[in-house]
């Protein structure tokens, strides 16, 4: 046996527990760490090919493996900025510099700064604007085309308004329009590009047995008219029962009559418009689908953003990064993305924080078989060192 082989060994050995001890400490240190995934060391024996009679003593290997896949405790907090993933997926967040990045750490607060969102490592999240909409798609193997979710940038906004509906009953009795004309007269409030309310009154007349016409009006002005036809059971026949009018200053209203009907009844009608007048922020709400909704002071929700969810084939195989981070590696598999609750992705708990999966236990315990084969380790290397010592002393 090689003297030098034994020497070789205990450094070997001390070296792959000094690794194990890193990994012990680095897990101790981050166990209260948001998101953070437990680090351990791996062994592996490198054999020496030996002869006959003759042993050569090898070393060990060691290998870093995270626990990426394995979920954390999830905590309920009192933010509703705090975001726990619960199931399959990471956030997607960009350092100051715009690289992206995945990571469990959801403990997100607006920067006073930029009005971005970022988490207690100074990483932005990431998501789709619905700016133009709901229908947005993922890009299904790219971190790309995403924008940081901004808060202050959800100023206020009025609605103009596009549709809205009318319905009830037209009494059967009335008579046929004659001077002076038995109107009947209701009115909807719309609003216009800028948010000003603006007043139609919807004036109806009975100009046969069975016809009555719609007279949408803004003041004096006419705005639209449109004849409504029953059957003899006074069901609406008319198809589309829709009048189509522009707004002064806003869009043009589609007023959708279906449902109305002539029965021997009094006047009974209701009616609704979309839009809203100008109306500030007071706020943002996070569903579990990763939509971002922002809660106008009049109560009005809107969608403005949708945080996808980003994985790789791999978890365990990321690339750890400082700030509780992560990257693909060939190893990983490169990325996936889709929203949440669709395709295999988990879901998002608002109010929540997922913990690091440290066992403190188990960490301890660790420790203490680290530092026992160290120490026996550093035995192998000095009394190999002491014979080795006495074998050079022969020479003199």
């Amino acid at each position: 046996m090689s003297l030098y082989g034994v020497l070789r060994s205990g450094v070997s050995g001390m070296n792959a527990q000094s690794n194990k001890l890193g990994t012990v400490a680095e897990n101790i240190q981050n166990a209260n760490t948001t998101g953070y995934k437990r680090a351990s060391t791996e062994f592996s024996s490198l054999i020496l090919q030996s002869g006959e009679g003759n042993y050569n003593s090898g070393s060990v290997t060691s290998k870093i493996r995270y626990a990426i896949s394995y979920d954390g405790p999830v905590t309920y907090t009192t933010s509703a900025s705090d975001l726990a993933i619960s199931g399959n997926g990471f956030f997607v967040v960009s350092d100051p510099k715009g690289s992206p990045y995945l990571t469990r750490a959801g403990n997100f607060v607006v920067d006073g700064n930029s009005g971005n969102l970022v988490n207690a490592a100074g990483f932005t999240l990431m998501g789709y604007s619905l700016a133009n909409g709901e229908d947005v798609a993922p890009t299904l193997n790219s971190l790309n085309d995403m924008v940081p979710v901004n808060i202050s940038s959800l100023s206020m906004q009025a609605r103009p308004s596009t549709a809205g509906t009318f319905v009830g009953n037209l009494p059967f009795n009335d008579p046929v329009n004659v001077p002076p004309a038995p109107n009947k007269l209701s009115s909807l409030t719309t609003f216009d590009n800028v948010g000003n309310s603006v007043k139609l009154d919807i004036v109806m007349t009975k100009t046969a047995g069975s016809t009555w016409n719609v007279d949408v009006r803004h003041g004096a002005t006419s705005l639209g008219n449109l004849d409504l036809d029953f059957d003899i059971n006074g069901q609406l026949t008319t198809t589309p029962p829709v009048l189509t009018v522009n707004i002064p200053g806003g869009q043009a209203f589609d007023l959708n009559m279906a449902g109305m009907t002539q029965l021997a009844g009094d006047y009974n009608v209701t009616g609704e418009a979309n839009g809203t007048a100008p109306s500030a922020v007071k706020g943002a709400e996070f569903a579990s689908d990763g939509k971002v909704y922002a809660v106008y002071e009049d109560g009005e929700r809107v969608p403005v953003y949708w945080v996808p969810l980003a994985t790789v084939a791999s978890p365990d195989n990321l690339v750890p990064r400082a700030g509780n981070v992560y990257e693909a590696s060939t190893s990983s598999g490169s990325y996936m993305v889709g929203f949440p609750e669709t395709g295999g992705y988990g879901s998002i708990t608002v109010g929540a924080l997922e913990g690091s999966n440290v066992d403190i236990g188990t960490e301890l315990t660790a420790m203490i078989e680290a530092q026992t084969s160290y120490t026996a380790n550093s035995k192998v290397f000095q009394t190999g060192s002491e014979l080795l010592d006495v074998l050079m002393s022969l020479k003199r």
